[in-house]
């Protein structure tokens, strides 16, 4: 075999396995599922993980000035200013193809540091362990003895309709069902330095 023909052998083993990465599909097991906006971050290999926090910061601390957050769909960032100051800057996901994340200029109108989705899912024993993974409650239906387990959507600062930002894996491209998923770090800030009406503009 040639050094040519390697990397080659190499793509062919790895495509694959990256495709189920980043896929709506989990395995079962206890925890969160990786279905949509939440993710098992132990389930996902270091090696395998896009790492989309490289950008990320935040200068906002001692900042004064009423807080407005841009959300650049086309550079996958979260652009955080007080009073016309930029003080911080996430990485994204947003919306993927099928499901974008809606334009337009809003007002963050609900706060939930530990919600969860109410459509969006495992059906999960009496101990909690997941028996059928990645369901959807308008389509699925529990095997008896089970309950419906939302997946977490920590920190969501909703804006529009079902839409908001919160805590969510980052494959390193659009990949939500029109959520906007940020590092958890970076939610959890953003989280404490809006109150509800602060302005979000989404752009294209």
């Amino acid at each position: 075999m040639s050094q040519l023909e390697t990397p080659k052998i190499i793509r062919i083993i790895l495509l694959p396995a990256f495709a189920l990465l980043a896929s709506c599909q989990g395995g079962g097991g206890r925890g969160q599922t990786q279905y949509l906006e939440a993710f098992n971050p132990s389930s996902v290999p270091h090696s395998a993980m896009y790492n989309a926090d490289q950008v990320s910061y935040w200068d906002g601390d001692g900042v004064g000035g009423a807080p407005s957050i841009t959300i650049d769909l086309s550079d996958q960032k979260a652009y955080f200013y007080k009073g016309g100051t930029l003080a911080g800057v996430s990485a994204l996901s947003t919306g993927d193809e099928k499901h974008a994340t809606k334009t337009g200029r809003f007002k963050i109108f609900e706060k939930d540091q530990w919600h969860k989705s109410n459509l969006y899912g495992d059906f999960v024993d009496g101990a909690g362990a997941v028996v059928v993974a990645n369901i959807d409650v308008t389509k699925d239906r529990p095997p008896p003895g089970t309950r419906f387990e939302g997946s977490k959507m920590h920190h969501f600062m909703r804006f529009t309709g079902g839409i908001g930002m919160h805590e969510g894996f980052l494959p390193g491209y659009p990949a939500s069902h029109g959520c906007v998923r940020m590092p958890g770090h970076m939610a959890a800030i953003f989280y404490n330095n809006v109150a509800l009406g602060t302005p979000v503009t989404v752009r294209p």
